[in-house]
């Protein structure tokens, strides 16, 4: 692949990257998938196998992603129904205040739902911080995932140049 096709492939998985961190978009399957670009474009034994362990490492944070922080708010008593409220509400919240009015939405709306079940403003307040914790550590797992799936990659680049 030329320099300026790496470049490209780069740059769209920063794009992913910052899409994980920001959900506006599907961070990491833009990573995988621009790897996967690259590893089509490529055409080599290293690419495909480089392409090969940076899915393995993206379906693996995948699925760590969606059991571990759920195991944790379930320990914390953090019911889905109020999950999906909170999700809900963060996505209003996004588009009645851009970009962050999905955080405010979310935690709003998950405090809502808890105080609405409980009725102790303590006990809703703490569901709510176990459930960022529980969206911080999922965002967390994927990003790790998608960073493990780019130093693949970079590493890929560099044995392929």
């Amino acid at each position: 692949m030329s320099t300026g096709g790496i470049v490209l492939v780069a740059l769209a998985i920063a794009i992913g990257l910052v899409g994980i961190i920001v959900p506006i978009l599907p961070g990491g399957i833009l990573v995988i998938g621009a790897i996967g670009v690259w590893a089509f474009v490529d055409n080599t034994a290293v690419a495909w196998v480089v392409l090969g362990v940076a899915a393995a490492l993206f379906i693996a944070s995948q699925i760590i992603k969606y059991t571990w922080p759920v195991k944790r708010m379930r320990r914390a008593d953090v019911r889905t129904s109020v999950l999906v409220v909170g999700g809900v509400a963060g996505v209003v919240g996004f588009f009645v205040i851009p970009v962050i009015g999905l955080l405010i939405g979310f935690v709003l709306g998950v405090y809502a739902a808890e105080l609405g079940i409980r009725r102790d403003a303590a006990r809703a307040w703490a569901s709510t911080w176990h459930a960022l914790k529980g969206v911080a550590l999922s965002v967390g797992v994927e990003l790790t995932g998608a960073l493990l799936a780019t130093v693949a990659w970079v590493v890929g680049v560099f044995l392929t140049a």
